[in-house]
């Protein structure tokens, strides 16, 4: 799972990355690729869910809220705390911190159903 852990890293700052390039091809592509890694992640139930864990201490910002969006309903205090000490912030990332916790509080957040 370490390996699907790193990958979904890997696709969310490659993602980002395209996105300030203006590529938005290659953004979708990558989007594509991390949330068919989460998907693999979420086929181990919680132990996948678990690992994923390790990007809250993520170095890059992008990454550590991609991880706490996917993670709410399973680390719900932890991945709130996450979004909101990036949502603090100014710029795309901060502002994605920011609609994924508006998501969760308006009931709609679904990318990790039970």
């Amino acid at each position: 799972m370490e390996k699907l852990v790193s990958q979904f890293a890997e696709n969310v700052a490659a993602q980002t990355d395209a996105i300030w390039r203006g590529d938005s091809t290659a953004a979708n592509r990558y989007a594509k690729k991390y949330i068919s890694i989460h998907n693999k992640l979420r086929a181990h139930g919680d132990a996948g869910r678990e690992a994923l864990t390790v990007l809250f201490a993520h170095p890059r910002m992008d990454v550590r809220v991609m991880a706490a969006a996917y993670l709410l309903r399973y680390r719900t205090k932890d991945a709130t705390a996450v979004l909101k000490e990036a949502a603090k912030g100014e710029g795309l990332v901060p502002f994605k911190a920011g609609q994924a916790l508006l998501r969760w509080e308006e009931g709609t957040w679904s990318l990790d159903p039970e």
